[in-house]
């Protein structure tokens, strides 16, 4: 299996797991997100998401679980490295980049679109 078929068909799982979840069930979008992101840092505390990492790439790394485990590796990485410490400042560190991607992107659309009410 190519890596780019893998990457499609764990991704597209991941996803269609999230659409069922607003579909069939009464929870909210935030509170479905907010359970993705502390599944990834489950699986990953665990050691169980890094190995489905590994297998589909991206597809993992992308949507919100991906979130969860790179918060999660950033402060496991950050404790060995400082302490205690650690565990306050290692998520962030970990994942500045994308959070500065998601906050400059949005700010781009605010400056470029203008907002209206759906009619």
């Amino acid at each position: 299996m190519t890596a780019l078929l893998k990457a499609f068909v764990i991704g597209g799982i991941i996803c269609a797991v999230g659409q069922f979840l607003i579909d069939y069930t009464k929870l909210t979008p935030a509170r479905i997100l907010t359970m993705y992101v502390v599944a990834g840092v489950i699986l990953s505390g665990l050691g169980l998401y890094q190995p489905l990492l590994d297998f589909a790439g991206e597809g993992a790394g992308v949507p919100l679980t991906g979130f969860g485990h790179l918060l999660a590796k950033g402060v496991r990485e950050a404790i060995a490295e400082q302490g205690a410490l650690g565990i306050l400042t290692g998520g962030l560190t970990s994942a500045a980049g994308g959070i500065t991607a998601a906050l400059f992107a949005g700010l781009t659309a605010a400056v470029l679109f203008r907002s209206r009410a759906k009619s």
